[in-house]
């Protein structure tokens, strides 16, 4: 009987005799015990293999290559395959079980369902937003949990990761995180890789964060002084028309310096866009005073794409900073007013001292508004009170800014 193999009858392997064995012409096994024998092939590979039968058949199993894995190890594997054959399992149908098994858990890690959730939501987002999710992501999540399949991560895998952060000091990015965490778990939920949310569990489980609100004077007398000194403000009209609008119109600081004028009507006294927080359409009406600021913008920014475009490009919007810069230029403290603190002005004047409607001002504010019956107020509901609302509001801040003394008035609209 031919045979491309040549069986080396031995005493039991050692290291020794492992090292010191040559390959020769053709492949040779030198056998250990109980089915376990080293493969030396004709290139000097060395590979270790374990010889047995299930259901009256002959199979063969790997067991990794010398001198990777010691002959030692070699004898470990080969006693853990004869445990599941006393059990009744094929050894090497067991293995073909786990590498599948973990190639669907790769799949199924982590970090592929969070990369998934964020492709198909970032889209939607903001680009500062996008990318703060990411790195969070990226820096803290990934490294711990990453190539774990999402279905076996439990509460405690998840704490452990948003306590390392609470750790270094940045409890706001450890709640933040522990929400993303929990926004990939409902996606693998509702895409059948989960069957639960390990983080909803976590309620309670870091810190509350101290609030530190943007900040803001809602006293009118002191407000009448931040605007007297924003209308002398002397650098160039492009700023100076933003400063001037800020308060007029207390949308989101973001929104305000990417204005363009391709939505702008100022025959219509309207400014249309979407709000970039809730991706939602948004109408602005525009009081006198506002169209009279445009206005005499327009001549020099009106042929571009931006309202108040960049000082080096007219291709980009003005620096997020800018409005900020000029406040503190004028001696505004960063802890009495910010671009953002002109929407907490008018929320409150206009309620507490103008007696308008709350859902009015909630609603001119971009706010989630709805209705008794639980309906959200499309963009255009209330317009003809908000627009009597805006108007009555520029009105007041000029009667502010003339004013050495503030006398509240107060009307309902």
């Amino acid at each position: 009987m031919n045979c491309t193999w040549k069986e080396l009858p031995q005493l039991p392997l050692t290291d020794t005799s492992i090292r010191n064995t040559k390959p020769r012409e053709k492949s040779v096994r030198l056998y250990d015990s109980h089915g376990l024998y080293l493969e030396v092939s004709p290139t000097g590979g060395k590979w270790f293999r374990l010889k047995y039968r299930f259901d009256g058949k002959e199979n063969r199993l790997s067991l990794g290559v010398y001198p990777d894995v010691s002959l030692k190890d070699a004898r470990d594997r080969r006693d853990q395959a004869r445990k599941l054959l006393a059990n009744g399992v094929n050894p090497s149908e067991n293995r073909k079980a786990q590498k599948s098994a973990r190639t669907d858990g790769l799949a199924n890690g982590f970090e592929v369902v969070a990369r998934e959730w964020f492709a198909k939501h970032s889209p939607t987002w903001v680009a500062n937003h996008s990318r703060g999710i990411l790195s969070r992501l990226e820096r803290d999540v990934f490294p711990w949990i990453g190539s774990r399949p999402i279905a076996d991560i439990t509460a405690p895998d998840i704490l452990a990761v948003v306590r390392r952060i609470e750790g270094r000091g940045a409890l706001e990015t450890a709640h933040r995180t522990l929400s993303n965490c929990g926004q990939v778990c409902r996606y693998a939920i509702a895409t059948g890789r989960a069957t639960r949310n390990p983080a909803a569990d976590l309620r309670g489980a870091l810190p509350p964060v101290k609030g530190e609100h943007l900040a803001a004077t809602t006293d009118p007398k002191r407000v009448a002084e931040i605007l007297r000194a924003m209308e002398g403000y002397e650098g160039t009209l492009t700023v100076r028309s933003a400063l001037r609008l800020a308060p007029m119109l207390f949308v989101r600081p973001g929104e305000l310096r990417k204005a363009e004028w391709a939505d702008i009507d100022l025959d219509g006294a309207e400014w249309r866009f979407v709000v970039t927080k809730t991706h939602t359409d948004h109408i602005v009406p525009l009081s006198k005073q506002a169209l009279e600021v445009l206005r005499e913008l327009q001549p020099l920014t009106g042929r571009g794409q931006f309202v108040f475009p960049s000082a080096r490009s007219n291709h980009r919007p003005m620096s997020d900073n800018a409005i900020l810069a000029a406040l503190r230029r004028m001696g505004i403290p960063k802890d009495e007013m910010s671009g953002h603190g002109f929407r907490a002005v008018a929320r409150t004047i206009l309620d507490e001292v103008l007696g308008i409607r709350p859902d009015f001002i909630e609603h001119q504010l971009a706010h989630a508004v709805r209705d008794p019956n639980g309906r959200a107020y499309n963009r255009t509901a209330h317009l003809p009170e908000r627009r009597k609302m805006m108007q009555l509001w520029s009105d007041y801040l000029d009667i502010l800014k003339a004013m050495p003394e503030v006398m509240p008035i107060r009307q309902r609209a």
